[in-house]
């Protein structure tokens, strides 16, 4: 095993205040351990939330994150406050999922991440989001999202 210096990190380990808002919070990275190796990492935040940006009500998502990495990897802790800091941030499902991968590829310039943002209905109809940068490299093992659509009572 590869031990890397997490020197710069500020969060992990650290008491740390949860930001209000998206641009307040700072997704941090670490180095690949396995630069030069192909393979998937995935996040998934069940429980998501955000606010409608016009009638102020929460919105709920099942956040599904997939991404190759080239030399940089999320680091987690910061990952899950820059999620939350989405609570009170009022903004259109389409807004915060595909934000969020942009702002993700941003940070970590990776060989291929998409995002699939499953939402639960509004006006009772769930609107689904769904962004990658691009076709995933060949001989990489990206499983299905497998995320049910939203069935009701049914």
């Amino acid at each position: 095993m590869t031990t890397h210096d997490v020197s710069g990190l500020t969060m992990l380990g650290q008491a740390t205040k949860q930001p209000q808002s998206p641009e307040e919070a700072v997704l941090e990275r670490v180095p690949n351990p396995h630069p030069g190796r192909q393979y998937c990492v995935r996040f998934t935040a069940p429980e998501f939330t955000s606010l409608c940006p016009i009638t102020g009500q929460p919105d709920f998502a099942h956040l599904v994150l997939d991404y190759i990495p080239r030399g940089w990897l999320v680091e987690s802790k910061s990952l899950k406050l820059y999620l939350t800091s989405f609570r009170n941030h009022g903004a259109f499902h389409e807004a915060c999922t595909v934000g969020i991968g942009l702002k993700l590829a941003e940070v970590l310039d990776p060989a291929w991440l998409r995002i699939g943002g499953y939402w639960y209905p509004r006006g009772g109809m769930p609107i689904d989001v769904f962004w990658q940068t691009g076709n995933a490299p060949e001989g990489v093992w990206v499983p299905a999202q497998d995320v049910p659509n939203y069935r009701g009572r049914g």
